[in-house]
């Protein structure tokens, strides 16, 4: 006695084909960043560094160190140090937060020095690099000077099982057209076949898009 199975999978996969070499035209046609060139690590923000809201600053005043200490930035963004009980901290510089605070300190003590060194940073969002979809761990996480592919994705725990890595997109905001560019990536032959060349350098507000495969 013979059983016929029925494959209701094999009409749905066929139907699934043009939605998948769509995918894979998109991704094929988007352009491909320049390899990353290997740097020095810098484990403190760049000189452009924004402060974001939770940042942890060290203040430092010359001759006065009872004016200073260690604070973390607040929610709504601003800071209390000892004589100034509210300082607005979000969106400046650290030299810019330095003089701010110095031109409030000379109302007590004469021709302050103020130090701001950040020690745990966050970012302001413009600052972070957000990457989705398909990995271990989806997250924001603030941008370093120097930052690449390889750094994020250790970052978030590397791709998920499913993952189709090499269809990833960057999506980055090009300040001088004022439009989003997309390039694609080759986020598996990075992290599983060692292909450096697929290391890119990434800018703060960078957004990395994983899919998953469809087979």
């Amino acid at each position: 006695m013979r059983f016929r199975v029925p494959l209701p999978s094999i009409p749905v996969a066929i139907a699934l084909l043009p939605f998948a070499a769509s995918a894979l035209a998109e991704t094929k046609d988007a352009p491909r960043l320049p390899t990353a060139n290997f740097v020095a690590v810098e484990d403190k923000p760049s000189e452009t560094y924004v402060i974001g809201p939770l940042d942890t600053l060290t203040i430092f005043v010359w001759r006065n160190p009872e004016l200073g200490g260690k604070v973390q930035v607040r929610p709504d963004g601003r800071i209390t140090t000892p004589l100034i009980e509210d300082m607005q901290a979000v969106g400046k510089t650290p030299k810019q937060l330095s003089d701010d605070l110095a031109e409030a300190l000379s109302k007590y003590i004469t021709t302050p020095r103020v130090s701001v060194i950040v020690e745990n940073f966050s970012g302001t969002f413009s600052q972070q690099i957000r990457i989705v979809g398909a990995t271990d761990k989806p997250a924001a996480i603030p941008y370093r000077a120097n930052m690449t592919l390889l750094d994020a994705m250790i970052a978030v725990g590397g791709l998920s099982e499913y993952a189709a890595g090499n269809r990833a997109r960057l999506i980055r905001y090009d300040r001088a057209s004022g439009k989003q560019i997309e390039f694609r990536l080759k986020i598996t032959s990075l992290l599983r076949k060692g292909d450096i060349k697929a290391n890119v350098g990434l800018e703060p507000g960078d957004v990395i898009i994983i899919p998953e495969s469809l087979f």
